[in-house]
């Protein structure tokens, strides 16, 4: 496969250790770089439990693979405002309220400012329900537990904080992400589940599909990786970012990680770090992959794999770029470090007076639970949507380390959304986390709105207003350019 490097940058930084509090000096110097990392298990401890992902609820007997936290925390001067943590969970989404908890007890327990905690999901499809999304509901009592697991992870990773350096980079694969909106062809248009047939794109049209006539073409390709290491080259943490949503594939009523923790596994093994101490931490994050799948229906079939296996090879395929990208790293252990958050406010798409009657009607004729057939699905969402607020508060995140700059989205983000804020972006390098700091839904651009399709019919996995995207693209670089001053 032809592969297209990017010019790697490389940063740095500095910092005083401090495990539980750290001391207020305004206006000191750079030292030189601490981190510290930590997997924390985030495996249910009790089944059967729901499972997000799918329109019916599903329960989860068994875990086939263990779930964590994985936690950096990075320190670069002597002040709190210089010590930022980014944790990665096994989730599929997580609502903000819990991950405002968790960062308010992170806070308590290290000194870390809560604004300079970013708390992402990673968006496997086969992990606890945390947000209440068409048939499945929290577990009370999971919820509780990843509070206090997020927070224990954090504080471990602030406890190991040693003298560090640190470097960054990136290469395209593209082989592995395709845009699963398709274009239908001139004059077909489909029905939603609202009865509306003017939908001008179909979400993963199968293969061999004679309606859909191109998909929309637009990935992200770009595999990011931050490196971190001890000043002897020993490796403690890598936190990669790629724009594919999921993969898929899990076998039987079990949770798994998906390929975000099997690459985990895989890229230790790739930087020959499998039995370092502390123990390194392997993590991937989720990218802008709002409208982007693992399958290519520009085929007319694919071979039908084993449980797990195209995971396996997702996960193998990056785990082997992030290690060929570290290899051209030129590491330093000195660089600023800095975050900045602020909130907006977002208009909700609620159903009508007449729309809300409609779907109430609907149900009640329906005595079989669970529900089937997405008109009825759709219906009950309409019910449950006309609780919502006509707005809601979203928080956007963004932190930069030396030349590098994070940005975060609380949104199932659109590939090309990922695409302008690099372009616009002041900094080398840059890349978004989305499903962090909370879970706002779907975010398609105003076009994609027009043209229909899943990601934009209304449900609680997609409420936000058609002007959402424009509004958060722009305070994304709006934060970009203030941590560039």
């Amino acid at each position: 496969m032809a592969l297209r490097f990017v010019k790697t940058v490389i940063w740095s930084w500095v910092c005083l250790f401090a495990a539980t509090s750290l001391p207020q000096v305004h206006g000191a110097e750079p030292r030189r770089l601490y981190a510290g990392a930590h997997a924390q298990e985030i495996t249910p401890p009790k089944f059967p439990i729901s499972v997000n992902g799918n329109m019916a609820d599903q329960l989860a007997i068994s875990a086939h693979d263990p779930l964590y936290a994985r936690c950096i925390v990075l320190q670069a001067s002597n002040t709190s405002e210089a010590t930022i943590a980014i944790v990665v969970c096994d989730s599929c989404m997580i609502p903000r309220t819990l991950l405002d908890r968790a960062k308010k007890l992170a806070a308590k327990k290290t000194g870390i400012p809560a604004s300079n905690i970013l708390i992402s999901a990673t968006h496997a499809h086969s992990c606890p329900t945390l947000t209440g999304v068409f048939q499945s509901d929290p577990d009370t009592d999971y919820v509780e537990f990843l509070v206090e697991q997020i927070a224990t992870g954090i504080e471990r990773a602030n406890s190991q904080l040693e003298p560090a350096r640190i470097g960054w980079g990136s290469i395209d694969q593209p082989n592995l992400v395709f845009n699963r909106r398709w274009l239908l062809t001139d004059g077909e248009t489909t029905e939603d589940p609202f009865g509306g047939k003017s939908d001008r794109v179909q979400t993963n049209p199968g293969f061999g599909n004679l309606k859909v006539t191109e998909s929309q073409n637009v990935i992200d390709p770009e595999l990011s990786v931050l490196s971190i290491q001890s000043r002897d080259g020993r490796p403690i943490a890598l936190l990669a970012n790629y724009s594919l949503h999921y993969v898929g594939g899990v076998a039987g009523n079990v949770v798994s990680a998906d390929y975000f923790g099997e690459f985990s596994q895989r890229v230790a093994r790739q930087l020959k770090a499998t039995d370092v101490q502390p123990p390194f931490v392997g993590i991937m994050s989720n990218g802008t992959s709002g409208d982007i799948n693992n399958v290519d229906f520009r085929q007319k079939s694919v071979p039908a794999k084993e449980p797990f296996e195209q995971i396996q090879l997702v996960a193998e395929t990056l785990a082997a770029d992030a290690a060929s990208v570290c290899k051209r790293i030129e590491y330093r252990d000195t660089v600023p470090v800095r975050a900045l958050e602020t909130e907006i406010v977002l208009g909700v798409r609620q159903p009508t007076a007449d729309e809300l009657t409609a779907a109430k009607t609907k149900i009640a004729a329906i005595s079989d639970r669970p529900l089937k057939g997405l008109p009825a699905i759709y219906a009950r969402e309409t019910v449950l949507l006309a609780d919502y607020p006509p707005s809601v508060k979203a928080m956007i995140q963004a932190l930069r380390i030396g030349g590098l700059a994070i940005v975060s989205s609380p949104c199932e983000t659109f590939a090309e959304t990922g695409l302008a804020i690099k372009k616009g972006s002041p900094f080398k390098q840059t890349f978004t986390i989305e499903l962090a700091n909370g879970y706002n839904g779907y975010l398609p651009p105003p076009e994609q709105h027009r043209l229909g399709g899943y990601e934009t019919w209304r449900a609680r996995s997609s409420y936000l207003s058609a002007d959402a995207e424009p509004k958060v693209r722009a305070t994304m670089l709006r934060l970009l350019s203030e941590l560039n001053k």
